[in-house]
């Protein structure tokens, strides 16, 4: 199912690489994947490997891809619930609907999750967070316009262990990486989380739309030297042609992609796998 979704969902991207196989000249093929947004260094890296390696060209290049897309990936320990999960990034790239989604995800393997709505900057952020929440079938922690964000994610944790909930989610504002006062606040929910979670959070991931390109990098960059990223979500895949991002997050940032959005349906955001990526884009 999966694989299938991935296929769907990278149809654009897969026109794309279906170009290279046509062409004898690594010319052409740098030209393709710097289309497809895999950046300079990941071209450069892979058509140095296909231009040394005698054989089968895709097979070089689909083990090479999964070669760059498993490096950053590290075995997780299992923390005392419980698993405490902040989602952050800039405006606009679906973080809100990504955390509506991750709850479902979670509801469906059978766990217990909670909400926090720390977006207090945005109007409206909680209704449409409470819009997700009740889709997923999971609860939430309300918050209102201007609140202290770092005390809702305090008070959801501390929630979440009185009622031995399995998963807490916790919805923070967009903020452009350059603005330093938000990115404050953001470490300050970092710090607040620390208190009531013993090395919490356990992980922080951030939200990338893929249409945004190599611009996403420089973004994720800041927000990895600041809050020490565990993982990188990868929103709007379905509707671009640039799937390559995926690759060159991965080589740049040294952080596995953890899920990849492929459409608006409350199903459509999957666990990423190196390997099943690699053979929905090279089939």
């Amino acid at each position: 199912m999966l694989l299938a979704k991935l296929k769907a969902g990278l149809k654009k991207t897969k026109e794309l690489f279906k170009n290279i196989f046509r062409e004898e000249d690594l010319s052409q093929w740098e030209e393709i994947l710097l289309s497809a947004d895999c950046g300079v260094r990941v071209t450069k890296n892979l058509l140095a490997k296909i231009e040394r390696e005698p054989g089968n060209r895709k097979e070089i290049l689909k083990r090479e891809i999964v070669k760059i897309l498993k490096e950053g990936t590290k075995e997780k320990s299992c923390p005392l619930p419980p698993y405490v999960i902040m989602v952050v990034g800039v405006n606009g790239s679906g973080k809100t609907t990504t955390v509506g989604k991750l709850a479902y995800h979670f509801r469906e393997k059978g766990k217990k999750v909670v909400i926090a709505a720390s977006d207090t900057y945005r109007d409206a952020a909680t209704q449409q967070l409470a819009i997700w929440a009740r889709k997923a079938g999971v609860e939430i922690v309300p918050s209102e316009k201007g609140q202290d964000a770092a005390a809702i994610a305090f008070d959801t944790i501390s929630k979440a262990k009185s009622k031995g909930i399995d998963i807490v989610l916790i919805d923070t504002a967009g903020r452009l990486h350059t603005r330093k006062d938000l990115m404050a606040e953001v470490k300050k929910i970092k710090r607040v989380v620390a208190k009531v979670k013993e090395n919490g959070p356990d992980d922080i991931f951030l939200v990338l739309d893929a249409t945004v390109g190599q611009n996403g990098i420089v973004q994720a960059k800041v927000f990895s030297e600041e809050l020490g990223l565990t993982g990188i979500i990868i929103t709007k895949l379905d509707g671009t042609a640039k799937g390559g991002i995926v690759l060159a997050c991965a080589q740049e940032l040294s952080l596995p992609i953890r899920f990849v959005g492929l459409g608006e349906g409350i199903e459509d955001l999957v666990p990423f796998s190196p390997e099943e990526f690699a053979e929905a884009i090279l089939e």
